[in-house]
């Protein structure tokens, strides 16, 4: 069974196969197969408010952080960038079910394999129950937390998510203006030679980090887009 792996590394014991399969079955793939209501669009639907709930349990029970700042943690914990870095962990993309015109176009989609995690949620939930899921979630989203919670290192973030297609990003310093003790300089970030992001700072360090900043929220942008 090609979820043998998948199953072994969530750490669960599934009941429910096809739950599994629809989750990780893209609509390209359902409409090219005739599988009519065979993808993981519903199960996505669900997903996503599980893992919302779970990560705002979660934030709640361990400090006591007021609610503007629980609110700012999880809306970094559940974007896709965060949810690009779980799916990593288990090697999710590569169990994603794609038609041919999608597969074409690349399985490193990053709204589809973020989707693809939130169905996989809502099929552990619906086959095994509450406190499995919630052992899933503890068991792969939390240990991952300190990378996307609370992040002032967008340069670090921004490589974890194309590490997830295997590209690789480049800084320039482009330009520098400004005396000595008060310069200022723009950075632009790239990946495979587009341009993604340009920053501003008063340190070349500085500057490339709102650079990677920027590069972060367009690709997030560009996904929820997609």
């Amino acid at each position: 069974m090609y979820l043998q792996n998948l199953f072994t590394r969530l750490n669960i014991k599934p009941k429910n196969i096809n739950l599994y399969i629809n989750a990780l079955t893209h609509s390209s793939y359902a409409n090219e197969h005739n599988l009519k209501n065979q993808n993981n669009e519903r199960l996505e639907f669900l997903g996503d408010s599980i893992i919302n709930f779970l990560m705002a349990n979660y934030l709640y029970r361990k400090n006591q952080d007021n609610e503007g700042i629980m609110t700012k943690k999880r809306a970094q914990a559940v974007c896709v960038a965060s949810l690009l870095i779980y799916s990593a962990e288990i090697n999710l993309k590569q169990y994603i079910l794609l038609g041919k015109g999608e597969r074409k176009r690349g399985i490193y989609n990053y709204s589809i394999i973020a989707d693809a995690f939130e169905a996989l949620f809502a099929a552990i939930y619906l086959d095994l129950g509450y406190l499995q899921v919630k052992k899933t979630f503890h068991y792969v989203v939390v240990p991952c937390l300190s990378k996307v919670i609370g992040i002032i290192d967008f340069k670090t973030q921004l490589q974890e998510l194309v590490q997830t297609r295997h590209q690789h990003i480049k800084y320039k310093i482009v330009a520098e203006t400004g005396l000595a003790h008060e310069k200022e300089f723009i950075a632009e970030v790239y990946l495979s030679e587009q341009l993604l992001g340009k920053g501003e700072g008063k340190t070349k360090k500085s500057a490339e980090q709102q650079a990677a900043k920027i590069a972060l929220e367009k690709l997030s942008q560009e996904s929820k887009l997609k």
